[in-house]
């Protein structure tokens, strides 16, 4: 049987504000890509998050970004390769030590934003996150973009890759994914969201904006979780998944 992981960015609060409605997609994903308080989240959040996650069996990753509050993580940025990777593996240490206390671990790690798409085809800044991994824990997974630079660094450094997709975001005819700032990067309808859960996960493929059908192999696939009616709208996947003979399961 066909299987994907579900997982979703949590924790994307700070203070008395929140994004994410975490509990409720807790109940639903097998990963949760938690902030580490670069773009989004701070002590108080990313402890909830890690006990809750906990308690429901829903795996821990860290979500590294460039050191960007005010921008939510998604302005572009130059960092100094060294500095770099140094704050990926700050971040992961602190999440460590809520995933720790709450009697888990920190499972993975992901790039959010403006890292994630920088580190698709910039060597030097993927070769960072890469290195910052390593300096926090040498046998974590990285997720990331099929056929990024990211993955191909990690793979060659021993460290265990995860590609992914999404259902909610347009993609390029080279399986890149439309910036956010281009009209159409974002999908929008329900139906479609959920269509292309299951066309990605069965199939291995989806629809580029230019209507050209691209191969996107992926072990787990993103819901976000800040767009409007975000948890109905990862119940109906899940609940489509399933029905289609897709096994839901966190990645191995």
């Amino acid at each position: 049987m066909t299987s994907i992981d579900l997982n979703a960015d949590l924790g994307e609060g700070f203070g008395r504000w929140r994004l994410t409605d975490d509990e409720e997609l807790l109940s639903v994903v097998t990963s949760a890509n938690v902030a580490c308080g670069f773009h989004a989240g701070d002590a108080a959040t990313m402890r909830r998050v890690c006990e809750q996650a906990a308690e429901r069996g829903v795996r821990i990753g860290a979500q590294v970004s460039y050191r960007d509050l005010a921008g939510f993580g998604r302005r572009a940025m130059d960092v100094p390769p060294a500095e770099l990777a140094a704050e990926v593996a700050y971040q992961i240490g602190a999440l460590e030590v809520f995933a720790r206390a709450a009697g888990t671990r920190v499972s993975y790690v992901k790039p959010h934003g403006a890292l994630y798409n920088r580190v698709v085809h910039d060597e030097e800044q993927a070769g960072a996150v890469v290195d910052g991994v390593l300096l926090a824990d040498a046998s974590l997974p990285v997720l990331g973009l099929p056929g990024s630079r990211l993955l191909e660094l990690a793979g060659k450094s021993g460290l265990p890759t995860v590609a992914e997709a999404f259902a909610d975001r347009a993609y390029t005819a080279e399986g890149t994914l439309v910036p956010r700032g281009e009209e159409g990067a974002v999908v929008t309808d329900p139906e479609a969201v959920v269509d292309r859960s299951v066309g990605l996960a069965r199939d291995g493929a989806v629809t580029s904006r230019s209507g050209a059908r691209i191969e996107v192999r992926a072990r787990s696939l993103c819901l976000h979780g800040d767009t409007p009616g975000a948890v109905e709208l990862a119940r109906r996947v899940r609940a489509r998944l399933t029905e289609s003979g897709v096994r839901v399961e966190a990645f191995a």
